[in-house]
């Protein structure tokens, strides 16, 4: 269970933790030695001011030549739209002095402004803030007639939309809304009479809404909304920088919990390796289009180095920068101006290559792992939290493990929000590694209004439930979410500690399945570094002849080589061996078999974004009961390995109360009655820990 933290705690312990380094009143940024002070100073009235000064943006010009070279490039191609058809073009108006470019950047907003307003579940902020940006750099140039069609288009569009997209633990309310509400209320603020308002109400509603969810949902810097964080980090992060340059308005500082740790745990969110266009690809957790490259990549890298400026004496955030430079240039040529604009190598360099290998975000319940920083390494992922908004899975107990390709992977395809695929295979459980649990008699109804708006039919995976008031599972914000704690607190991350050498976590899922099935599921992981990875599970349910189901999804079908399943995938294998139960079945569900389940009917993807799992591995036990214990020992080599050492098992103490592994003279123990357990290297028993313990 969760508590949430007073607000006036927040504040007080962001302004405590956190420094910052506030820019000039011309919004140029402060040398990094001016640092913790909190002092917010008059706006300029000067145009441009978002960005900086004319005056900065020149001399970043001469500072940063060659992806400024790369800028002016694009600028010039004259078909870049969106943000960086705005920004790109409005600089070179600034810099250069092109005004043919600068009319440009006009005649994109203002096709914005004459294509009528967006209104409801669209990126209405986004074309806020296209204008906003394209005014504010070509401000000159705008007649007194059109500075009127931007300001009542302003009008019009906070009117249209307030209602729209006022869920906080949702990627609308951030990069749908209220970015763009604040580059629009900034730029125009001395010009237009609603700008003060709606920067009033926006700081209002993120102190009083936004900060706590960030400490619920973020804490640790992961995200509950899971990969769609992805989507809408970059668009905050840079209205935040604005903020803070043209106004000393630090929405950075006063978030320690997610702000504060977010480039941290964006770093860990990305897989091991340099994919497509030099580029970086995040890990999947929930809905997810990571498989192939997007602008996405983009943003994450640049939102990265916006926090990296922002806390640029955190010997942390140094550290991200080291990474961050691995891939210096975005893999979109027409986001140049991201490189030019937030690639700042003036940022200390910390050691990666010493730097911890895991981080845990307790917000989330994310706990996220490697062997090393090589590009080679390891990597691991497990995901046991809470329910607050629409894009995450009913998927607690799900792990992720990779090394030169993905060997256990997320499963489906996602294409549309709300398909037959999507919501009786996608995001349920029997698309992820973890458990069912079948009870013929159970349902699940209209999740994402599909039974509503397609007359579509839920099929019964045997999966984790779906029982919320609201057909996404959506909740508003903390407060809502406190008031029906009993509806969203369905899963506990445990424990947590890493000496090393070894890393141990554990998590209870049971809330997040239905009580009339399940009494309890609990999942304890041990990572010995470099590759190894045990995992024990204990599953009680109400009823014996209730079918239990572990699973793996693997991203290729695997070879029988007793005692083991071996995935391949790249430069990566993965060891599967099954210790308990003893005498257990497994079946493998693939090609015409792997998106149906239960000899019901077939929810195959309509399209392919990029390379799915293409096997469930699928262990049940031998007969029925109400207690069973799954123990698996996951071993991951390079791709010319033929076998791994076995494991062995006993079980010891009073009535076999403990399950004792032994593997290359390293024993683990795990308690049946309870979560606990303990490792022995040969030096003593370890025990493991039943709190958190960040690294």
């Amino acid at each position: 269970m969760r508590t949430l933290p007073p607000l006036l705690v927040i504040l007080s312990m962001s302004l405590l933790a956190l420094s910052c380094s506030q820019p000039d009143s011309a919004g140029n940024p402060a040398p990094a030695a001016d640092m913790f002070t909190m002092e917010r100073h008059e706006i300029s009235r000067d145009h441009p001011r978002l960005l900086g000064s004319a005056e900065y943006l020149r001399q970043l010009a001469v500072q940063r030549p060659e992806a400024w070279a790369r800028t002016l490039e694009q600028a010039h191609d004259f078909k870049i739209n969106g943000t960086a058809g705005a920004v790109s073009s409005g600089l070179a108006y600034v810099i250069e002095g092109d005004e043919a470019l600068g009319m440009h950047a006009k005649k994109l907003a203002l096709e914005i402004v004459r294509a009528g307003i967006k209104k409801g579940h669209v990126r209405f902020g986004d074309a806020l803030a296209n204008i906003a940006l394209a005014y504010d750099l070509s401000y000159p140039l705008w007649s007194a007639d059109e500075k009127q069609e931007f300001f009542r288009y302003f009008d019009q569009t906070v009117e249209a939309n307030t209602g729209s997209e006022p869920h906080v633990f949702h990627n609308g309310w951030y990069s749908y809304k209220h970015w763009g509400y604040g580059l629009a209320g900034y730029a125009t603020y001395y010009e237009h009479e609603r700008s003060r308002r709606v920067l009033a109400d926006l700081e209002r509603e993120y102190r009083e809404r936004v900060l706590p969810a960030f400490a619920l949902a973020g804490d640790g810097g992961g995200w509950g909304e899971g990969y769609y964080v992805n989507y809408w980090i970059y668009e905050w992060t840079f209205f935040c920088e604005v903020a803070r340059r043209v106004e000393g308005l630090d929405y950075f500082g006063i978030s320690p919990e997610f702000m504060g740790q977010r480039a941290i745990a964006g770093m860990f969110e990305m897989y091991p390796g340099i994919d497509d266009r030099h580029s970086r690809r995040p890990i999947p957790m929930g809905d997810s289009g990571g498989r192939v490259f997007g602008s996405d990549r983009d943003k994450t890298l640049a939102a990265r180095r916006i926090l990296v400026n922002r806390f640029r004496d955190d010997p942390a955030h140094q550290v991200v920068h080291t990474f961050n430079e691995t891939t210096p240039r975005t893999g979109a040529a027409y986001q140049a101006y991201m490189d030019f604009l937030w690639r700042d190598t003036t940022v200390p360099k910390g050691d990666l290559a010493s730097f911890r290998t895991s981080h845990v975000s307790t917000g989330p319940g994310y706990v996220y792992a490697r062997s090393s920083w090589d590009e080679d390494a390891t990597y691991f992922f497990f995901k046991c939290g809470d329910r607050f908004t629409a894009h995450q899975h009913l998927d607690n107990g799900h792990f992720l493990i990779y090394r030169g390709g993905e060997l256990a992977a997320d499963g489906g395809q996602y294409y549309y929000f709300g398909t037959d695929h999507d919501v009786n295979y996608h995001l349920r459980t029997v698309a992820h590694s973890t458990l069912r649990v079948y009870d013929p008699e159970e349902s699940w109804h209209n999740i994402r209004a599909f039974e509503k708006l397609f007359d579509g039919v839920m099929d019964n995976d045997g999966g984790q439930h779906h029982d919320f008031p609201h057909h996404n599972g959506a909740v508003a914000d903390a407060a809502q979410w406190n008031a029906d704690r009993e509806l969203y607190d369905i899963a506990d991350l445990l424990a947590f500690q890493d000496e090393g050498r070894w890393l141990y976590t554990a998590g209870d899922c049971s809330r997040s399945y239905k009580r009339k099935k399940l009494e309890y599921f609990t999942r304890q992981l041990v990572y010995i570094r470099p590759g190894t990875f045990v995992i024990f599970d204990r599953v009680r349910t109400t009823k014996p002849e209730y079918e239990k189901t572990w699973q793996l999804m693997a991203m290729t079908l695997p070879q029988q080589r007793d005692p083991w399943q071996v995935v391949t995938n790249g430069e990566g294998l993965l060891f599967v061996q099954t210790l308990l139960p003893e005498k257990h079945t497994v079946s493998l569900r693939y090609g015409d078999e792997l998106h149906s389940y239960y000899g019901g009917q077939d929810h195959p993807p309509e399209k392919d974004r990029g390379h799915e799992p293409a096997c469930r591995i699928e262990i049940k036990p031998p007969k029925a009961a109400t207690v069973d214990y799954f123990l698996h020992v996951l071993t991951v080599t390079g791709p010319t390995t033929e076998e791994v050492p076995v494991a062995a098992i006993a079980q010891k103490g009073e009535n076999g109360a403990e399950i004792v592994v032994e593997l290359e003279g390293i024993k683990l123990a795990f308690t049946k009655n309870e979560v606990g357990g303990g490792i022995d290297f040969g030096g003593g028993r370890e025990q493991f820990t039943d709190r958190i313990i960040k690294p």
